[in-house]
Parts: structure tokens; sequence; C-alpha cells
């Protein structure tokens, strides 16, 4: 599996991260959405450098142009719901993209609300078989979800290729993923910034808190 970490190039994402972390910025909804969105896009663009290309030919009102465009069956998935605005990111760049959507969720296993599992309850899948599938998550924590949610979509098939996309990941969920995918040459994480630590809930540190919560409200 290959890592792609935004943060060690100074770019234009680095400002779109720096207002989802800020507590005095994200307060504002729409534009924490919309932050999420941003990211979602230039990953995308990133990606996109990645696929295969033909050379098509156009006609304009003045005659023939001959452009590479790509050929992958792109099959954009996202785990509900703090990764729909980042979802809307990826879609927007690759807009004919068909999608898939999958809830996955934590929850603790003990009082204390350190011992994390994830459950998966839904899916809604297209045939992925030897398709581009990227998958759209805000939030690596411990990589549990991404991994279980991956699975769930191989169900519906087996893509030809796997982006693994969020926009903060914790370094325990980056290294659980690499060593769970360490023989998938056909699997890339990009991350657009990558955090040292998880605190004793399993929360990113720094991190920005709860995705989910910051994009849509709270929850009982």
């Amino acid at each position: 599996m290959k890592i792609i970490n935004f943060a060690e190039e100074n770019t234009i994402v680095n400002r779109y991260v720096s207002e989802l972390r800020d507590v005095h910025i994200q307060g504002d909804r729409m534009r924490f959405r919309h932050n999420l969105q941003r990211v979602g896009q230039h990953i995308a663009y990133e990606v996109s450098k990645r696929l295969q290309y033909a050379p098509v030919e156009v006609q304009t009102p003045l005659g023939m142009s001959s452009i590479n465009l790509p050929t992958n069956e792109v099959v954009i998935g996202t785990i509900f719901r703090a990764g729909l605005p980042f979802h809307q990111g990826f879609l927007d760049t690759f807009d004919e993209a068909d999608n898939a959507f999958v809830s996955a969720y934590r929850y603790y296993l003990d009082k204390e609300c350190k011992d994390v599992g994830i459950k998966i309850e839904y899916i809604a899948s297209p045939d992925l078989t030897g398709k581009t599938l990227i998958i759209a998550d805000p939030m690596l924590a411990t990589g549990g979800s991404m991994e279980l949610s991956y699975q769930a979509f191989c169900t519906k098939g087996t893509p030809a290729e796997a982006h693994f996309c969020c926009v903060i990941a914790s370094q325990k969920g980056v290294d659980y993923l690499q060593q769970h995918f360490k023989d998938y040459d056909n699997i890339t994480l990009w991350c657009a910034a990558i955090d040292p630590e998880l605190n004793e809930h399993a929360y990113i540190v720094p991190g920005l808190g709860d995705a989910g919560d910051l994009a849509y409200g709270g929850k009982l």
C-alpha cells in the first residue's frame, strides 16, 4: 500500500485543514462542510493523475481536437455521515462516477469508553468488479472503519484498484492499514495530514473533534 501525505508539501490544502481544525472557525457548519468538500476536490485532482488515459477525438466548431481522457470506471464510496461533504468534493471532480454508500459507526465496548468497536449496518453499491474504488472518509482514527468498509464494498465485486482518502489520519490508523494491506500494490492511502496519536477514547490528537457533529450537529 502506498501512502500520500499532503502535509509534506506546501499547498492550499493546508489552509483548508487549518480552518477545519481552528475552534474559532469550525463552529461555522457551512464553512466546515465547504472545507471538507474543497479538500475532497484537491485530493480527487491528485488521484486523477494516477488513472489510465486514452486519446479521444472531440469535434469543435472549427475542427477536430485530440485529448487524453480517463478510461477508468470510477466509483466513489463514502461512510455515513461525516463523509457526505467530503464525498461531494470527489463527485465535483469525477462528476460521471457511480456512487456507493456504507453505514459504519463506532461504539464503545466498555463503560470507560476506551475499547472501540465498529459496526456496519447498511451498504448500497454498484458492481465494483474491475473498477476504481475511491473511499472518502474524513477521519482515519484506528483504521477499523476504513478496513471494514473496504471489505463490505468488496462483497459487491473486487475493484481493480482502491484509493483510501481522508482529511486527517492518526499515525496509528495509518500503521494499521499499512500492515493490513501491506501486500496490496493496488491500494493508495491519501491523507491531507497525519497526526501523531490517539487519545484514550480513540480520537485523533490534535485532530479537529467530531467531524460529523461539526458538519451536521450533535447526536444523542
